[in-house]
C-alpha cells in the first residue's frame, strides 16, 4: 500500500505564489508516474500537470502552462508543484496521485485557495 501525503496549501492573494509537496511512503514499488490533480467546489476532479519518474518528461493542462512547474525529487519519492501567478479560478482542493506498478493511488487533498 502507498500513501501519499500533500503539504504547501494556503490562502493566497490574486497574483501569489505556493509551492505544494507530495510524498510517497508505504510499500512502493514501480513508480511511473506523479501528478497532480484539482478539484473546485461543484466540480469534478481535473488535471494539472504530471512528470515520469524515470526520465523528466512533463505535461500540463493547457491552463497552467507557464505559470505552473511540476518537479520531483526521485531519492525523496516526493513530487512538487510550483504554482505562480496564481488566480481566482485556481481556487481547489490539490490532490496527488501516483501509478506504479502495483496500482494506482490518491492523496487525501490541500486547499489552495486564491483571493482576488
Amino acid at each position: 500500500q502507498v500513501q501519499l501525503v500533500e503539504s504547501g496549501g494556503a490562502l493566497v492573494h490574486s497574483g501569489g505564489s505556493l509551492r505544494l509537496s507530495c510524498a510517497a511512503s508505504g510499500t512502493i514499488f514501480n513508480i511511473f508516474t506523479m501528478a497532480w490533480y484539482h478539484q473546485a467546489p461543484g466540480k469534478g476532479r481535473e488535471f494539472v500537470a504530471g512528470i515520469s519518474w524515470r526520465g523528466d518528461s512533463t505535461d500540463y493542462a493547457d491552463a497552467v502552462k507557464g505559470r505552473f512547474t511540476i518537479s520531483k525529487d526521485n531519492a525523496k519519492n516526493t513530487v512538487y508543484l510550483q504554482m505562480n501567478s496564481l488566480k481566482p479560478e485556481d481556487t481547489a482542493v490539490y490532490l496527488c496521485f501516483t501509478e506504479t506498478s502495483r496500482g494506482r493511488y490518491w492523496g487525501q487533498g490541500t486547499q489552495v485557495t486564491v483571493s482576488s
